[in-house]
């Protein structure tokens, strides 16, 4: 599997950096997890603050479109991001938010 960055642009005000990649892999899609692992790979950036949107495959090709957010720390990804996608990207939430909220009901 291999990454290309096409396109970066930064995004302070939300601490992260938003990366545009093309993925070219010999047998099927990489799974999200792979992805995001290669990607903070290739970034020098830990796992937890890579959090991967989208991945496109067209059909019978062996290259994918994807999009991913890339913050300054595992913190912000949690204050920024929605609770499914911080799911899909297994990106633990936050224990005292979740203590909060368990309190709240």
């Amino acid at each position: 599997m291999e990454i290309e960055i096409v396109h970066e642009e930064e995004n302070p005000m939300l601490h992260r950096t938003d990366v545009r990649f093309e993925l070219t892999h010999d047998e099927a899609t990489p799974s999200r997890l792979q992805v995001r692992d290669s990607l903070a790979a290739k970034l020098d950036k830990d796992s937890a603050e890579v959090v991967v949107r989208k991945l496109d495959t067209k059909f019978g090709m062996r290259k994918t479109i994807g999009d991913a957010k890339v913050y300054e720390s595992p913190d912000d990804a949690r204050d920024v991001e929605q609770d499914h996608m911080l799911e899909r990207n297994k990106i633990e939430a936050d224990a005292e938010a979740e203590e909060a909220a368990a309190d709240g009901e």
